[in-house]
């Protein structure tokens, strides 16, 4: 790896969400390859060091420390999948190590007062990093199968099998557990270990609980370079390894940085005004313009413009996004007109009473502006119901399609998996039946308080009972209250407390009725829904370009890597 070219590029490769990790990945492959550090032919050759190898296996079986093993098959050609340096040598793991494999012992025999000595029963005992150092968590009394102190554990069961740690204390060792014992100074061939991660889990796979058995690890082929060429090699893996972890702290310090300036700029930004100040509403458009016109510079991850989204709601629904016009007619006039249109319908049979009553208001937690008024959700609306229930037995391949809470995303409908219905013959008719303008809120399951917007027409179409039906008494109201309905000031936090209040997450209508919104004047409402729309349209740009400057920057490593890897893999099988 040419450290200084990648720190030359870092801040654009750094882009990549994967950067660290695949360079990690990278400094391995060179490693294991024979490329990241030149040969010495003047060095003891690695049949050499087998022979030592073979003397040391000898010795530990004549002490009684070892089982004599069955001969070993020689690795077969399919098995090398890459040339190594002709000082070299493919090899078999157990050739260089002995696997021993945990055996738990009987569950009565565990204690955590320190009688016996420490039992490793899987990754629980693990510590962070594939090289961390065991911890003791429990002990036994009656000790199975043991490692020793400075072996390399193995997870072999389970959905952490491959997972290393190195013991760091003599134990016994559960069945979820192998230890590789080492006949040499095994550094290289942890590193090789840690590659081969991927392949130990895949060999795990296709039964119904994954495993591992020691004829696996045994079996495992390894390229084995001569015993100085391998202290070589480790060093030189330390060194880029910390390399890496100067680029991660770096990356994370910017990170940090960049979420401290956006979380504070727009937590400023959803403050209420200083109204003490006579200069405060001047005061505030200059730092929102500042925010808005160097957002993008700020902009790092995708919570930041999330984060940037909400903001914008809240600023709407507090009434900070546009100027507030002294002509418009105030709110409660708006109010006065529902309320004597509701009033007729109701007369009429239209529509039913309403059910929450407008003396029930409790207020907003913020101070809105002069022509604007508070209301309850159910003062604006000619109906809040629920959609038809038992319906699932009525779903046919076509028909009037049929609305479900999967279909709603927060703030979108998403229509293009609707299901279609045959309406049984005695159905609840056109209560649960929607058209344009109509607002849509889950009541059960996990998208519980998602709300979206039917914005255009369907034809024939109907809601299912986890979804609340909202028909606005004008659908000129329809975007405005959708706004509240997403922003945390204009009533979504209320309403999510509401949800999660207690017990299983869910509304019932009068939750929604009941819910305190801001109404202003019906032409600022407009001029705020126009605003919102085209603020949206530049997040979404700045999505657009940061999934652009990550792909940039996936490339540009992409091209680094294979750039330094390539002459590794020349003449590989």
């Amino acid at each position: 790896m040419n450290a200084e070219r990648l720190l030359q590029h870092f801040d654009r490769i750094s882009e990549a969400p994967d950067a660290i990790p695949r360079l990690r990945q990278f400094v391995l492959e060179l490693a294991v390859r024979g490329k990241l550090v030149t040969q010495d032919s003047k060095e003891e050759p690695v049949t050499e060091l087998l022979k030592h190898i073979q003397a040391e296996r000898e010795r530990r079986i004549k002490h009684g420390k070892m089982k004599k093993q069955e001969p070993l098959s020689p690795v077969q050609p399919d098995e090398v999948w890459f040339r190594v340096p002709s000082t070299w040598q493919w090899v078999r793991l157990s050739t260089v190590a002995h696997v021993v494999m945990g055996q738990s012992p009987p569950s009565e025999t565990y204690n955590t007062i320190g009688e016996g000595i420490p039992l490793i029963n899987g990754p629980v005992e693990f510590t962070e990093g594939p090289f961390g150092k065991t911890v003791v968590n429990q002990y036994t009394t009656a000790p199975t199968n043991l490692c020793e102190e400075g072996d390399l554990l193995l997870s072999v069961r389970g959905s952490t099998t491959g997972r290393t740690n190195i013991a760091a204390f003599r134990a016994c060792i559960g069945r979820g557990v192998a230890a590789i014992q080492s006949l040499f100074d095994d550094s290289y061939v942890r590193l090789f270990v840690w590659r081969l991660r991927e392949s130990i889990i895949a060999m795990g796979r296709g039964i119904a609980f994954p495993s591992v058995s020691r004829k696996q690890i045994e079996e495992l082929a390894i390229p084995l370079p001569p015993l100085a060429e391998q202290h070589r090699i480790v060093a030189k893996v330390d060194e880029l390894m910390a390399l890496c972890d100067q680029l991660e702290a770096a990356k994370t310090v910017h990170e940090q940085s960049c979420d401290r300036l956006v979380a504070a700029s727009l937590h400023r930004l959803n403050q209420p005004a200083d109204t003490a100040e006579g200069d405060a509403p001047d005061a505030f458009r200059q730092h929102a313009r500042f925010i808005f016109n160097h957002f993008p510079r700020l902009t790092t991850r995708p919570e930041h413009i999330k984060q940037l989204r909400q903001t914008i709601l809240n600023l709407a629904v507090l009434g900070k996004l546009v100027p507030q016009d002294p002509n418009d007619e105030p709110a409660a006039e708006l109010i006065d007109r529902i309320q004597a249109e509701k009033a007729r319908l109701v007369k009429e049979g239209i529509i039913p009473r309403q059910k929450v009553a407008s003396n029930d208001l409790k207020g907003l937690a913020f101070e809105h502006p002069v022509k604007w008024n508070p209301v309850n959700f159910g003062d604006v609306c000619n109906l809040v119901t629920s959609g038809s229930r038992g319906w699932a037995e009525f779903y046919s391949d076509a028909g009037p399609k049929f609305i479900r809470a999967q279909n709603i995303r927060f703030g979108r409908l998403r229509l293009d998996d609707l299901a279609c219905v045959n309406p049984p013959k005695k159905t609840e008719g056109i209560r649960t039946q929607v058209s344009e303008g109509d607002l849509l809120i889950v009541i059960t399951g996990a998208g519980v308080t998602n709300p979206a917007l039917l914005d255009h027409e369907l034809g024939e179409a109907y809601v299912s009972q986890h979804v609340a039906l909202i028909k606005p008494t004008s659908t000129s109201l329809s975007r405005w209250l959708l706004l509240c309905l997403m922003a945390p000031a204009g009533g979504r936090a209320e309403l999510v407390e509401r949800a999660y209040g207690a017990g299983k997450p869910g509304l019932n209508l009068d939750n929604i009725r009941s819910l305190n919104i801001p109404l202003p004047p019906l032409a600022e409402q407009h001029r705020i829904v126009a605003k919102v729309d085209h603020l949206m349209v530049l997040c979404d740009q700045l999505e657009a370009q940061l999934t652009t400057t990550e792909a940039d920057s996936r490339r540009l490593l992409d091209s680094m890597l294979h750039e330094a890897l390539a002459p590794a893999l020349e003449g590989t099988s």
